[in-house]
């Protein structure tokens, strides 16, 4: 299978290298970097230096089978629209909603498929819930919290960056699609705090936009409650707001996120929590249903590899890999929800999901 992969950053290296490993594809990597390309390319993996993303470049993309972008949200939108020109099949992992439902618009009739957030959150908790629901014969909650967290905080913020700063602003600033007592609202990012515990580390969860990925419509008079957080260490949330409500920084977001590529150093050395209850009636019993996971920065092998580029890569490459074996629709729009969790978790991408152990200091 030809893959045409947009973005060459620490998520786009990896699935190339995993794509590339698997000996099922020919992939070529696209991006304005060519320094980022080199690496690559100094391992063997084909590679092609590009200025432009959208529609008028898709002559670069002709004869590739899929476009697969991990590049910023910023471009989902043109790259879907790339696909389409081209004749390609569409993967990405935007969590933004506009652009997703863009994408939606752009799948209908289509030939190719077209199937955006096959990263973590959204895309993995998705198929994870979706699973769950199915076992329900009525459903009352769903709640879907996931955290890509510093295995050793040390800032007020309990935080490092582990992931692009676009996109952590991104969905803390716009409104987040939830299900409250069988209606569809928008709820506020920032709000609906909660805290919990597991393995006996202290948690708070709290709104944030295109978790979700397409589950308000597919539960849509199916469930009574339906929402997604995302989880940090306690006291982020009161910070974060203090920033972008108190400081206004909402209004200047590119402020805000030069401040925190400068002052704010990215880790490998990480954690991702997936953490999803389901609750409603079974043969006449309210029961609930718990799925969770941590899964934890590999620093073993010659070269290190963070939580979130193990699952974010991992969505992707088990998306991908389940179409190319035939077991997703094969044209139209494809959600999450359409993958089975048994046979994403079987998958050879997937079963990096299966991992979860004790992290251990790193002298």
């Amino acid at each position: 299978m030809k893959i045409a992969l947009l973005g060459a950053g620490h998520i786009g290296e990896t699935i190339a290298r995993l794509l590339h490993g698997s000996g099922h594809y020919d992939v070529t990597v696209f991006d304005k970097n060519a320094a980022a390309l080199a690496v690559l390319s100094g391992e063997g993996i084909k590679t092609q230096v590009v200025s432009e993303i959208g529609a008028g470049a898709a002559a670069q993309v002709r004869g590739f089978n899929a476009i697969v972008n991990a590049l910023p949200y910023q471009l989902a939108i043109p790259a879907a629209h790339m696909a389409l020109e081209a004749g390609c099949h569409y993967f990405d992992l935007t969590e933004d909603v506009a652009a997703t439902k863009e994408i939606m618009r752009i799948a209908e009739g289509a030939k190719t498929a077209f199937m955006p957030q096959c990263g973590l959150a959204p895309g993995f908790i998705g198929i994870v819930a979706a699973h769950l629901a199915k076992s329900f014969d009525s459903l009352h909650d769903v709640k879907m919290r996931v955290g890509a967290l510093p295995a050793f905080p040390t800032n007020a913020l309990k935080y490092n960056l582990t992931w692009s700063v676009d996109g952590l602003i991104n969905e803390y600033c716009h409104p987040c699609e939830c299900i409250h007592d069988g209606e569809k609202i928008d709820a506020l990012p920032l709000e609906g705090l909660e805290h919990f515990s597991l393995d006996g580390t202290e948690y708070e969860a709290f709104n944030t936009s295109g978790g979700l990925g397409t589950l308000c419509e597919t539960l849509s008079g199916k469930v009574r409650n339906l929402d997604y957080k995302t989880v940090r260490y306690p006291g982020h949330r009161d910070l974060m707001q203090f920033l972008l409500g108190d400081l206004a920084l909402k209004n200047d977001q590119e402020l805000l996120k030069d401040i925190m590529r400068k002052s704010m150093p990215a880790t490998m050395q990480d954690v991702v929590l997936v953490f999803v209850t389901v609750s409603g009636m079974k043969n006449g019993r309210l029961v609930q249903e718990v799925f969770a996971r941590k899964i934890f920065a590999e620093r073993d092998g010659a070269r290190p590899l963070s939580a979130i580029q193990i699952t974010t890569a991992a969505g992707m490459c088990a998306a991908v890999d389940l179409f190319r074996q035939g077991k997703l629709p094969q044209s139209g729009f494809i959600s999450q929800e359409e993958v089975s969790l048994p046979e994403f978790l079987a998958n050879e991408f997937g079963k990096a999901y299966q991992q979860s152990r004790q992290v251990e200091s790193i002298g």
